[in-house]
C-alpha cells in the first residue's frame, strides 16, 4: 500500500521533477504520476528503487495521508529569488516539521503561541508593541531562537543544501512555524529570525504575505525589533565611524550593515556617511559575512526534548523511525542537535527571560532547567 501524498512529499523534498525522478527510477512519467495522484500503484521492486533514490524508508511511502502546505500561506524570506521548485523544497520540509510537531507535543505539552496579530500599525509600531507585550523594554535579545521558543513559535533549520532558501515562515493550526538558515552569520540568522517574526505579526489572511511591500515592512520590523529606537539613540553617537559600529553591533549582536542602515533609517547618519560606512564595510567582508561574528544560535527546546527522551530510553533514532525518515533528515530539522545530544555533550545555551517551559503531558511543569517524565513512545 501506497500513499500517494507521501510519494509526492518526498519526491519534492529532494527538489526532483516527475520526469526527473522517473527516469532515475526507469519507469514513464506517466506511470510516476499515476502513483502520485492514486491511478496506479508502484511494484515492490519500484517502491523500493523510489526509497533508495529519494533517501527515505519504505515505512514513509505507507503512512497516513498528509496535506501539503500551502505556498500562498507561507511568507519566504526573498520570495522573488526562490524558484517553483526551490518553493516546493521548503513546503516540503515545512510539512515533515509539521509532523515532527505532532510526535513530539505528544509527548511535551509545549508552550502556546503568544504572537499579537497586527494588520495596521507601521512596522515600528508594530515592533514596539510586541516588545512591549513581551516585557522586553528597550533590552537587546540575548537569543533570538530562545525568545521564539518561549513565546510558541516552532523553530526549525534548514538543510545545508539548499542555501538559497533564506528563511521562511507559516501558521499552521494557530501555530507558528519559522525556519532558519545555519549557513548565515549568526548575525544574520537572528534578523531572519525576527523578519519572519514580522510576517506572522502583521501579515496573515487578512494581508498579502508576498510582494515588495511585505519583504520591506518585515525588515523594517525586523530592524526595529533588535535595534529598538531608544536604546539605539541611547548607545550610539550621530555620525558614528566605522569602530564605533564595529562596537555597537556587539551591544544589539547584529551585523555591522544591519545596524549601520539602523543608523541612517533614524538620520543618525548622513547619506555621505552611510555610503561609506557601507563602501568600508564591504572592503573589509562585511557585505558576505560577520569578521569576529557571535556564536550560532540554536534550539532550546529539540536541545531539553532529546535530552529527555534519551535520559527515559528514547534516542533520536526512535524519533526518526516514528517520523519514518532517515536520522540525517531529523538532524537537519533540529540544528543538528540528534549526533550532539547523542554523544551525551548537550549544547549549553544562553537564558533568555521569560524562561521558557516544557510541561510533560501527564501535567508536571518543569522550569527551563529541566523536565518533566514523557509520555512512552508509541510502538
Amino acid at each position: 500500500m501506497v500513499t500517494p501524498s507521501r510519494l509526492t512529499l518526498a519526491r519534492k523534498r529532494r527538489g526532483m521533477t516527475i520526469v526527473e525522478l522517473a527516469r532515475k527510477v526507469g519507469v514513464s512519467a506517466q506511470s510516476l504520476s499515476n502513483y502520485e495522484h492514486g491511478r496506479q500503484r508502484p511494484s515492490s521492486e519500484t517502491l523500493a528503487t523510489i526509497s533508495d533514490i529519494l533517501s527515505f524508508p519504505l515505512e514513509f511511502f505507507q503512512g497516513e495521508d498528509v496535506e501539503e502546505i500551502p505556498s500562498e500561506s507561507v511568507a519566504f524570506r526573498a520570495r522573488s529569488k526562490l524558484t517553483a521548485g526551490r518553493r516546493d523544497v521548503a513546503l516540503s520540509v515545512g510539512r515533515l516539521a509539521v509532523e515532527l510537531e505532532n510526535i513530539i507535543s505528544q509527548r511535551f505539552r509545549l508552550p502556546t503561541a503568544d504572537l499579537p496579530s497586527l494588520d495596521k500599525p507601521d512596522p515600528e509600531s508594530a515592533a514596539e508593541m510586541v516588545r512591549s507585550r513581551w516585557g522586553l523594554g528597550q533590552a537587546p535579545i540575548s537569543n533570538m531562537v530562545h525568545l521564539l521558543e518561549s513565546k510558541g513559535v516552532r523553530v526549525f533549520s534548514l538543510a545545508p543544501e539548499y542555501a538559497e532558501i533564506d528563511a521562511f515562515s507559516f501558521w499552521h493550526e494557530r501555530t507558528p512555524f519559522v525556519f532558519l538558515n545555519t549557513l548565515k552569520s549568526a548575525e544574520r540568522s537572528r534578523f531572519d529570525a525576527a523578519h519572519e517574526l514580522g510576517h506572522l505579526v502583521m501579515h496573515g489572511p487578512v494581508r498579502s504575505l508576498v510582494g515588495a511591500q511585505a519583504e520591506q515592512e518585515a525588515n523594517a520590523f525586523a530592524s526595529s525589533f533588535l535595534m529598538p529606537r531608544r536604546s539605539v539613540v541611547a548607545h550610539m553617537p550621530k555620525g558614528a565611524f566605522l569602530d564605533q559600529v564595529l562596537k555597537g553591533r556587539n551591544i544589539w549582536k547584529v551585523a555591522a550593515l544591519a545596524l549601520t542602515y539602523r543608523l541612517r533609517d533614524l538620520e543618525m547618519l548622513s547619506d555621505w556617511q552611510y555610503r561609506s560606512l557601507v563602501v568600508e564595510l564591504s572592503k573589509r567582508g562585511y557585505r558576505t559575512g560577520e569578521p569576529g561574528g557571535i556564536r550560532r544560535e540554536t534550539s532550546q527546546v529539540f536541545e531539553k526534548v532529546f535530552k529527555s527522551l534519551r535520559a527515559r530510553g528514547t534516542s533520536p533514532f526512535d524519533i526518526a523511525e516514528d517520523l519514518s525518515v532517515r536520522p540525517e533528515e531529523l538532524g537537519n530539522l533540529v540544528f543538528g542537535l540528534t549526533l550532539t545530544v547523542q554523544d551525551g555533550d548537550g549544547v549549553r545555551s544562553l537564558p533568555v527571560r521569560p524562561a521558557l517551559k516544557l510541561i510533560t503531558s501527564e501535567g508536571e511543569g518543569t522550569s527551563s532547567h529541566g523536565l518533566g517524565r514523557p509520555m512512552q513512545r508509541r510502538m
